[in-house]
């Protein structure tokens, strides 16, 4: 297997630009997950690693080798379309033995190939169908399938999952990661989902408008956003942000939100005194809150009113109206609460994320940019 490599990698339509100075290191055999909303770039990377498109400017790599000018079948490549582009006058194993078959392999090394790959993905019960006789499920199954016939050194899927009902999706995906690391095989896997990427990348390039935003593991992307988009594009519900004012003052340092005034959360203190701004934003999970009816003498509590709940089998969300800001928090079924009724909303303040206004970076992430710390 190998590694992946993009350096400073730009690609244009035109006028539009779809990835913009994108460098990247995907690791021999991980699986790697480009996330992003649609019309984000991450479908274009992962044609450019395959050779469909060709890069603007900059250079890929598979390990030290520069593919960049490579045509697609030069590359060794797995390729699975999110609507699997099945042929569909052919049966199921003459659709996973065609790229043998442009090998110009024998007959005999076909039959055992696919009949090999087809026991892995449990469908050699299906090889004399065609693919209008399949689910989609079984029929997502034979895209892979062909894909890894080949035994190729990369294996890019795009959105392969998009098009199967939510139960399906979620057993498959859990298939599919295992079916990963038993191969070991290097895997790109392109989604708008963020359940997916959480679930089965070991890291994930969060990507919006061309960029990548953020690289990193499920809990590191998840728990330490780098700036306000990863943030708010990842969870459900998602992050919840309220804007607050900086006071300083001889007795410390406070965030002032509507008529409460709370400690600014411990691990931001120095990092504050080397940033002058006067404004952040507050970024903070619905599973990170405590919801109380009296407040209790905490350093970090708001007041606000119940606005609306909706339950949810195993827990509740609870919408909290904090002045003009909406939050909502995830509370256990026996926890019940009442519209109109005045609460204290009560994040834990060490998984509280503090956002500059400005540039909506993290203030963490601010601070290595201007000070390099």
């Amino acid at each position: 297997m190998v590694s992946i490599k993009l350096r400073n990698v730009t690609k244009r339509f035109g006028r539009v630009v779809a990835v913009d100075k994108i460098s990247l290191d995907i690791l021999d055999s991980e699986f790697f997950a480009l996330l992003g909303p649609s019309g984000s770039g991450k479908s274009t990377i992962l044609y450019l690693i395959a050779g469909i498109y060709k890069p603007t400017s900059g250079r890929i790599y598979f390990d030290q080798q520069d593919i960049t000018d490579l045509p697609p079948k030069e590359r060794n490549i797995g390729l699975v379309f999110q609507n699997w582009a099945l042929y569909p006058h052919m049966k199921v194993y003459d659709n996973i033995a065609f790229p043998l078959r442009l090998k110009r392999l024998s007959e005999d090394n076909i039959y055992r190939k696919v009949v090999e790959v087809a026991k892995m993905l449990r469908i050699n019960h299906l090889l004399d169908r065609y693919p209008w006789q399949l689910s989609g499920g079984q029929q997502q199954r034979v895209a892979i399938a062909r894909a890894l016939v080949k035994e190729p050194l990369v294996l890019l899927l795009d959105e392969p999952l998009s098009n199967l009902d939510a139960l399906l999706r979620v057993s498959v995906r859990t298939e599919l990661k295992r079916l990963q690391k038993s191969l070991g095989i290097t895997t790109v896997y392109v989604t708008h989902d963020q359940a997916e990427a959480l679930a089965m990348a070991d890291r994930i390039a969060v990507i919006n408008e061309g960029r990548v935003l953020q690289v990193g593991s499920p809990e590191e992307v998840y728990g330490k956003p780098s700036c306000r988009f990863v943030g708010g594009f990842l969870g459900n519900p998602p992050m919840n942000f309220i804007e607050a004012s900086i006071e300083r003052g001889r007795e410390g340092v406070y965030l002032v939100i509507n008529m409460d005034k709370v400690s600014v959360p411990k691990q931001y203190t120095n990092i504050l005194s080397k940033l002058e701004i006067d404004r952040v934003v507050i970024g903070f999970r619905p599973e990170d809150i405590v919801i109380e009816k009296q407040c209790s003498p905490r350093d970090f509590c708001l007041h606000g009113e119940v606005y609306a709940v909706e339950p949810l089998g195993r827990e509740y969300i609870v919408t909290i109206a904090i002045g003009e800001h909406m939050v909502k928090a995830l509370t256990p079924r026996g926890q019940v609460f009442n519209v109109g009724e005045k609460v204290c909303v009560c994040p834990y303040s060490e998984k509280t994320i503090l956002f500059d206004t400005k540039t909506e970076k993290s203030l963490e992430q601010l601070l290595v940019e201007k000070h390099g710390l």
